[in-house]
């Protein structure tokens, strides 16, 4: 059933990197996201490598009366980056809201810095971090020709700011956000906003599903063990607290806000260090 919506993006054009999810009894963060901008007026092009997730998006979308469209692209290939960019472009003439839901951890390989392996972190961080840059490269160069500029959100996590175990995941997230700043700074003249969401813990299919059977943890223990770590009511975010605070720095509301990194944590980043 739709959630009645405001208009707050209405007539817009989002790209929502990683628009799919894995499967899982919740939402994921580029679902929710993906649904939530559509429900609020935006014509979505649902981007993921997996393109059955983006369908299933889409499917969604389209079921509560919002308008968009599917592509397969993986963001480690920048061709398919460029053509998701161009997609949007040619289905609807622009491109106005770039969200940016992409990222891997110890599904690459992570693992602590004095065991981690040279091949695990290129492979993450050409998914975190480089990916993120090609998306970027390829949205600004169609903002910069638009009247109206553009907004750039990008997915980065508490992780890199709390005592998180994994090299990779920690050190590429760091860097989303210095990424953000800079795109910030050098495209402000052009009217593009960017921004970074910090996520915490979160009850999304790919936090939960890989850590249920792990050690022999029950589905209870990954939840209990996760909300013990909240502050705010001793219980996890869900994919539409990102999503919510997407759809915010991506409206008219958050209008002379940029370089911004966003936690949307539930005060974790306040109690650990």
């Amino acid at each position: 059933m739709a959630q009645p919506g405001t208009g707050r993006v209405a007539g817009r054009v989002a790209l929502v990197m990683g628009g799919g999810q894995t499967p899982g009894q919740t939402a994921g963060n580029g679902r929710a996201t993906s649904v939530l901008l559509a429900r609020e007026g935006a014509k979505v092009l649902v981007a993921d490598r997996d393109l059955a997730a983006a369908e299933d998006t889409v499917t969604q979308i389209a079921g509560e009366g919002g308008e968009a469209v599917a592509i397969a692209a993986d963001v480690t290939n920048e061709d398919e980056v460029a053509a998701a960019v161009a997609a949007c472009v040619q289905q609807w003439g622009s491109l106005d809201i770039l969200h940016n839901n992409v990222g891997i951890s110890i599904a690459g390989g992570d693992a602590p810095v004095a065991d981690i392996e040279a091949d695990a972190f290129a492979r993450i961080t050409a998914v975190n971090l480089q990916g993120m840059v090609m998306t970027c490269k390829h949205a600004i160069r169609v903002m910069r020709d638009q009247d109206s500029g553009g907004v750039i959100t990008n997915i980065s996590s508490i992780a890199a700011q709390i005592n998180y175990p994994y090299v990779t995941y920690r050190t590429s997230k760091a860097g989303v956000v210095t990424l953000t700043e800079h795109i910030a700074i050098t495209n402000a003249q052009y009217g593009i906003r960017a921004n970074a969401i910090l996520p915490g813990l979160m009850d999304t299919p790919m936090a939960i599903e890989n850590r249920v059977g792990l050690d022999g943890r029950t589905r209870e223990d990954v939840y209990a063990e996760r909300n013990s770590h909240v502050p705010l009511r001793n219980k996890m975010g869900t994919a539409w607290d990102v999503a919510n605070a997407a759809l915010f720095l991506a409206s008219d509301e958050a209008a002379f806000i940029t370089g911004v990194a966003l936690a949307v944590d539930g005060g974790q980043s306040l109690a650990t260090g």
